[in-house]
């Protein structure tokens, strides 16, 4: 019984190991699995560093939209991680795509951080200003300078008939001290006013898997999505006939596996020991 314990889990070391081996392009959630407020997780650099070398890629998807992608970059510079435009996508692109593809010339009522909301002017997306008719839609992101005022306006244009979408359903944000509330928490508090649910973007929704593919030509089953996250990161990928790994150095611990219906392809403690499984899977 004892060898076959240890047969068995010499077979998932090497699953976990091939798995990674067969990845072309690693999609990398940042909160709590690259970084945790403005330290680097042990190992996350590294990993970059050691994709990069082997000609793999790297891109970085956050669902936190309160941020534009400039300044992630810049954080991210910050870090010692410099990367180009292409190499970071946020929640908010994958909105602003949406909303030029299926609700072009519409107006929209943002509830965004300024960040979020010079974004989508720069897009050409219509928002909505004082003293105009009622918009079109009301899209909710992560705003950290949501007030009453947002809150009631939106629930207001809501029950009017404005389209109800959100950049995405993410309860919580992951911080150095604990967790605050994120979009999906502002969103319950809307739709339990007005009775509407709404259409969530970002994170795990087919929309930013196509998003990815036609941005990098990967192939999808080449492509990794990882993070900490198991109804969000992991999904995305194990949803949409991608992968989906998930790191342990964020919000899931492993004691939530055993109630998730998400299973990830590859459980992994952090990117730090996804190197080094790579790197004993390519002999490096």
């Amino acid at each position: 019984m004892e060898k076959q314990r240890e047969s068995e889990k010499g077979n998932q070391e090497n699953d976990r190991i091939q798995l990674l081996k067969k990845i072309g392009l690693f999609v990398l959630d940042m909160d709590g699995t690259f970084y945790l407020g403005d330290h680097v997780i042990d190992g996350a650099l590294e990993f970059v560093r050691y994709v990069e070398k082997t000609g793999r890629r790297i891109m970085f998807f956050t669902n936190n939209s309160s941020r534009s992608p400039q300044v992630y970059m810049e954080r991210l510079a910050g870090m010692g991680c410099p990367i180009r435009r292409d190499q970071i996508m946020t929640s908010g692109d994958v909105t602003i795509t949406y909303l030029r593809e299926t609700y072009r010339e519409k107006t929209v009522y943002l509830v965004g951080t300024p960040d979020l909301e010079e974004s989508f002017e720069e897009a050409g997306i219509l928002l909505w200003k004082k003293g105009d008719p009622r918009p079109d839609i009301v899209v909710v992101g992560f705003d950290t300078t949501l007030t009453y005022e947002k809150l009631d306006r939106a629930c207001d244009f809501i029950r009017r008939g404005s389209v109800f979408l959100a950049t995405h359903l993410d309860i919580n944000c992951p911080t150095e001290d604990g967790f605050m509330p994120d979009c999906g928490a502002f969103c319950a508090a809307i739709t339990l006013s007005t009775g509407v649910e709404p259409k969530y973007l970002g994170k795990p929704f087919k929309e930013t898997v196509d998003m990815v593919l036609v941005r990098t030509g990967e192939e999808r089953e080449r492509v990794a999505f990882v993070g900490d996250r198991l109804y969000t990161d992991v999904a995305t990928g194990v949803n949409h006939g991608a992968n989906g790994l998930l790191v342990l150095s964020g919000e899931t611990k492993e004691e939530d596996l055993k109630t998730s219906q998400v299973k990830p392809d590859g459980v992994y403690l952090s990117l730090g020991e996804m190197k080094e499984l790579l790197e004993e899977a390519l002999g490096a």
